[in-house]
């Protein structure tokens, strides 16, 4: 069962701090956890064949320029456009209209978008500039291996939201979004969770979210 009351506190925790989600995106900067990703991949041989075949798509999105700006900052914007679609199913409901109207009247998704595809430029590029060396062959070598283990983790993340979010994996897919998810994953994850709970437990449960989320900014203001 969806945990209602976590994901309205952290869906409340950006509309109060929209700034907040940029501290959730590493972009590049992630060396240990590309390691990791790196070591598992080699060790993984069951999946190699599968594993592959999406590398070969990678690189071809790649050669596509699939990591600029404009991608990276329309992948979050279908999520949240999805979002939306789901509270204006709730909005219909008279007895969460109003609930609805104040919560999307203190979020700008768009924006919200706009700044993790700024964040996630940003960091990729500093960590480029950090591994990429003038000539030293092992400043080479760890940037290569570095990469290998950023795509490692980019396929490994995209696997695991097609398993946990279906619903999310397919609206991304279809143009490669799904490669660039592991770059903003946690800044967008309550969105998805909400999403995913409407997905698979229906809009009843996505309007509890969101009545949820609406009671904490009420206490919010009554508190200041």
């Amino acid at each position: 069962m969806a945990d209602i009351e976590g994901i309205a506190r952290r869906i409340y925790d950006i509309i109060i701090s929209p700034e907040t989600v940029t501290g959730l995106i590493n972009g590049g900067l992630s060396v240990p956890l590309d390691y990791g990703y790196l070591i598992y991949g080699i060790f993984d041989t069951g999946s190699r064949h599968e594993r592959e075949t999406e590398r070969i798509r990678m690189m071809s999105a790649i050669r596509h320029d699939i990591l600029n700006y404009d991608n990276i900052a329309n992948a979050a914007k279908l999520i949240f456009h999805l979002f939306d679609k789901y509270a204006t199913e709730a909005g219909q409901d008279k007895a969460y209209r109003t609930v609805v109207t104040s919560i999307v009247g203190r979020i700008s998704t768009n924006i919200i978008a706009a700044n993790i595809a700024k964040t996630v430029i940003e960091r990729t590029s500093f960590s480029h500039v950090v591994f990429r060396g003038k000539g030293n062959p092992l400043v080479l070598l760890s940037t290569i291996l570095l990469m290998g283990g950023m795509a490692e983790r980019s396929l490994r993340v995209s696997d695991s939201l097609s398993n946990d979010s279906p619903e999310v994996y397919a609206l991304l897919r279809p143009r490669d979004y799904d490669l660039l998810y592991f770059l903003f994953a946690d800044a967008v994850q309550p969105f998805v969770d909400a999403i995913h709970a409407g997905y698979t437990e229906g809009q009843p449960v996505f309007n509890r979210i969101m009545e949820r989320v609406d009671q904490y900014m009420n206490k919010n203001a009554k508190a200041g």
